[in-house]
This record gives structure tokens, sequence and C-alpha cells, in this order.
């Protein structure tokens, strides 16, 4: 018979065996019972969640993937992973996002084991989730900066789950899920403060959009400032924003007359040109296009309220 130590070291059936280990799997009867169907949390959830310390003999290979996503943060030491056919290397400060229903596997490296957290997250709004550029970017591995607030998120995650399942707690460890998984996927936002990454394409041209709300740019110019064709630029913009860019510089300049016709007296005509119209007839047209409203009808209905 063999020693009962040897069942606790290394990785056995796709679940890490060893010193420092935490995990905390919700049953399936919770899940169905009061995840599934509960309005606030059926559509991204918490299933498991787990931090393994040098995890040393982790391995994991799962033919049919997961049904749902797994986001998995390295903070020290080394590891691989593979998505079907594709492998990469992971080391410190670097995550990644496992897609449900895909073959993968994934291990430490023998002279160096990983220290990683990681949380399985389901729910019914996983395909459109992982339909986004933001999330599909991060099925590769990606550094982020050092960033205490993750491990807070998450060890508050963690307790959380520890004292059971209670609605209150279900409801507060999935809130945070949600923010958990932008500090992620949206790190450099997180850290303004620090050196910021640099600005792709699409977030250059909606910053120079921002900044000449007054003027009238043409999707040409915006092409040759990034130095792409006009149908390259509108893909890359469209892919990352779901909008082609004229039509979300429209949006942008709405948004701003808005807040002119929220916080200003100014007459409709005044706030036209000021958003580089000439024509108020026009600008009022494309207001009640993305607005729903005339700019007379939404200050009167403001006004109202």
């Amino acid at each position: 018979m063999k020693d009962v130590k040897d069942n606790k070291e290394g990785s056995h059936k796709n679940i890490w065996y060893g010193l420092g280990r935490q995990r905390i799997e919700i049953p399936k009867t919770i899940l169905k019972s009061r995840v599934q169907n509960n309005l606030l949390l059926k559509h991204l959830h918490i299933c498991s969640i787990g931090h393994y310390p040098k995890a040393k003999e982790h391995y994991t290979y799962r033919k049919k993937g997961l049904p749902e996503n797994f986001i998995f943060y390295c903070v020290d030491g080394h590891g691989w992973y593979q998505i079907e056919d594709q492998r990469y290397e992971v080391g410190p400060n670097e995550f990644f996002i496992l897609p449900q229903n895909k073959e993968h596997a994934y291990g430490n490296d023998p002279d160096h084991p990983w220290s990683i957290y990681w949380i399985h997250f389901g729910g019914d709004a996983l395909p459109a989730l992982n339909e986004t550029f933001a999330v599909q970017k991060h099925f590769k591995p990606f550094h982020i900066k050092n960033n205490a607030e993750t491990i807070s998120i998450f060890t508050k995650i963690y307790k959380a789950l520890q004292l059971g399942y209670s609605i209150d707690n279900l409801l507060f460890a999935n809130m945070c899920l949600t923010h958990f998984l932008t500090l992620f996927i949206y790190n450099a936002r997180h850290n303004e403060s620090i050196e910021a990454e640099k600005p792709d394409c699409v977030d250059s041209a909606i910053l120079f959009m921002q900044q000449h709300l007054d003027e009238n740019i043409s999707l040409n110019e915006l092409s040759k400032q990034y130095n792409y064709s006009v149908s390259r630029f509108s893909n890359l913009f469209k892919q990352k924003t779901g909008y082609a860019p004229i039509d979300y510089f429209l949006q942008m300049k709405m948004q701003k007359a808005c807040q002119q016709l929220d916080f200003t007296n100014d007459s409709i005509k005044i706030i036209a040109f000021g958003m580089g119209f000439d024509d108020p007839y026009y600008f009022s047209k494309r207001f009640k296009t993305i607005i729903g409203v005339s700019p007379k009808k939404y200050r009167a209905m403001k006004k109202s309220e």
C-alpha cells in the first residue's frame, strides 16, 4: 500500500497537492441552486479559485478543455501552457486566460516551479466575453505591473467564500470577480501613475478625436496619421471598439454636446458650431440618430427631471 504522503505531492486528476495549497471549488449543487438561476450571478461567476505556491510537479492536461474560462497569474518562478497546438512560456508577473472548451495543458518549470493564483469562471456571458478583443489578446501570456491590488482582491474573494455560500458572500465574491478581471485585462488603465504602456493606434486615435471634437476629421486623415490604409485602419478600429472610426467620433461629439445641453444655456446653434457642424439642422439630425431624441427635446427632458 502506498504511503499517504505520496498522495499529497504533485498533480493528481488535474488537482495539485502540495505545501501551502489554497483551493475552493464551488459545489455544483450551489452553482445550480444559487448561482445559475440568479439574475445577478448567472452571467459571470466563479466556479473555483486557488493559490499554489512553488507548485512543484504541477501538470494538467484536458483533452476537451473546461466549460469555463481560466485566468492564471504567475507571481514567481516559471511554467508553460499549451492551447491546442500552440505552446507558450510563462514567467513572473505574467498572466493568461484559457478560453472555455479548448484542449489545453500546463505545468511548472522543474527547476523554477511557479507560484500561481488562478480562478475558473463561467456564466452565460462567457461566449460574448471571449469574442472581445480585450480578452482574446490575453489568450497569450501578458506581462502586467506588479499590483498589490490584484492579490488583495483575490484574498477578499477567497476569504468570503471560506465563510460559506450565503447569497451575500456569493454576491460579494462575484462582484469582486469583475474588478479582478479588469485589473488584468485593462492593467495599463489601472497604472496611469506608473509608466504606462505605449497606446496602440486605436487608443491614440481615440485620444486624438477627444482633443479635436470641435473639428471635422476625415477617415483618410486618421489613417494617414497612423500609416495605415483606410481599410486596414478601419478594420483595426472596428475590431477593438465595435464601431467604424467616424461613427465613434460622432458619438464622442454627441456625448460632449449632451454635456453642453445639460450644463450650459448655450443655444443649439452655438453648440453645433462648437462641435464642428456648420449646419445646425444637420447637427440636430445626427444628434437624434445617435441619442434618440432631438437636442431641443433632450434639453427639455433633462430640465423636467
